[in-house]
């Protein structure tokens, strides 16, 4: 096995050109052949049992080629890029000059690699102090939503249908007379003022009786999701089975008892002030270190590579995928839905891709410069505390190599990035 490096005309990038032993190449083959045995059928053999020269004759020594080279390549190419000292941050564009049965297999690989990063100035940068301050409105801000979770609902018996109150309803949609698919719906809990329905819709509910028919007629938006209905007026059926209030507590001593552990509405308040307060100072810890660095990245320039991009993309899409499997819905509807194309989509994150290789980059550079380490107590310290999120001893997960190393990583930006802030000068 031997490998020759050399750049390429584009900075950031090299060809690998790799030669595999014909010996090598021939006894992967014959790895190959043994996984794939079974799938053969060769006339005077029972199928599976055919030995490999049998095979070749019959379907073409060239069927074990593919699967031979993605054998070789799974197992040399990330050792190489190893022992070599290459960090490679794109996926390889694989060209295969020489491949065949008793010849040395040569193929070449063009990677991205990662950047060398020229740092500016990021001890002494000039940021300006975040704080938040905890006001009467935001602790009653809370209050109200204590009482929204201590309320109750209530039947309307007499009376109309007023903004906040719960309906049930039965509807059917009509566009020129002829209902449409999914516009019906019977027993349909609505709130009014959710916004939840067509604009438009949910104020002509407002003034109805119990027991009430109506015909409501709106204008569908015209950016719509079904082309169908984009910008068409469609007349509803409505009839109004239900309507609810919503009774709040009153707000005294009694409703702080009932809400929480406190005696009077004072303690109380003054719980949820102190609760604020500490979340306000997480808020303004973390701005203030997005500012910081902000503030580093912008006095270095760096020729990314754009297969870091890609990844980071990449990522992004995964992590959007997963949130809104959640939600019961998959990527390709969610963008139908919002009428994007994946290419448009993704390049609307390109951005945010970049900023964020870009900080990561600077902080591992200011990292390596500053000599930040994570201590084995840090690391630990963290296993420890991560254990209980995974629902596994410490013991076993600092066993994981690159749980370990994830954690180490963690750390140590962690130190690097409040390096930085206690340099700054913060007005």
């Amino acid at each position: 096995m031997s490998i020759k490096v050399e750049n390429t005309e584009n900075k950031n990038e090299l060809k690998l050109e790799f030669t595999i032993e014909a010996a090598k190449f021939d006894e992967a083959m014959k790895k190959v052949y043994f996984k794939s045995a079974k799938y053969f059928n060769v006339p005077g053999f029972r199928k599976g049992k055919a030995p490999m020269h049998m095979v070749e004759k019959q379907y073409g020594t060239e069927i074990f080629y593919e699967d031979t080279f993605n054998e070789i390549l799974q197992e040399e190419y990330e050792k190489e890029l190893k022992e070599n000292n290459i960090t490679a941050v794109s996926y390889p564009n694989v060209d295969i000059v020489q491949i065949g049965k008793g010849q040395d297999l040569i193929f070449t690989a063009i990677v991205q690699t990662k950047p060398e990063v020229e740092l500016g100035k990021y001890k002494g940068i000039e940021l300006k102090k975040v704080e938040y301050n905890v006001s009467d409105d935001d602790i009653n801000h809370e209050i109200e939503h204590m009482q929204e979770r201590n309320s109750r609902v209530v039947d309307v018996e007499d009376g109309t249908v007023e903004n906040g109150d719960i309906t049930v309803i039965d509807f059917e949609g009509f566009v020129d007379g002829v209902a449409f698919e999914g516009g019906k719906a019977e027993g349909h809990e609505l709130t009014i003022g959710s916004n939840s329905f067509i604009p438009g819709f949910e104020d002509q509910v407002i003034g109805m009786k119990k027991s009430e028919e109506k015909d409501i007629t709106v204008t569908f938006p015209e950016e719509y999701h079904s082309k169908d209905l984009a910008g068409k007026e469609t007349v509803f059926k409505i009839k109004l089975h239900e309507i609810k209030k919503k009774e709040l507590p009153k707000v005294d001593d009694e409703f702080a008892k009932d809400v929480s552990e406190f005696d009077t509405l004072k303690e109380l308040k003054e719980s949820i002030k102190e609760k604020l307060e500490e979340e306000n100072a997480a808020k303004a810890k973390h701005e203030l270190e997005e500012n910081a660095i902000k503030a580093v990245c912008d006095e270095v320039k760096i020729d990314i590579p754009s297969g870091m991009i890609e990844t980071e993309i990449d990522n992004m899409e995964k992590d959007i995928e997963n949130r809104l499997k959640y939600q019961g819905m998959t990527l390709d509807n969610y963008l139908q839905m919002i009428g994007k194309t994946k290419e448009e989509f993704r390049k609307e994150y390109e951005e945010q891709a970049n900023n964020s290789v870009k900080a990561r980059l600077v902080i591992e550079a200011i990292s390596k410069k500053e000599k930040v380490e994570a201590s084995k107590e840090a690391i630990n310290e963290k296993a420890e505390e991560m254990s209980k999120m995974y629902g596994q001893s410490s013991e076993e997960l600092s066993k994981n190599e690159s749980f370990v190393n994830y954690i180490k990583s963690t750390i140590e930006t962690e130190k690097t990035i409040e390096l930085i802030v206690e340099n700054a000068k913060i007005k």
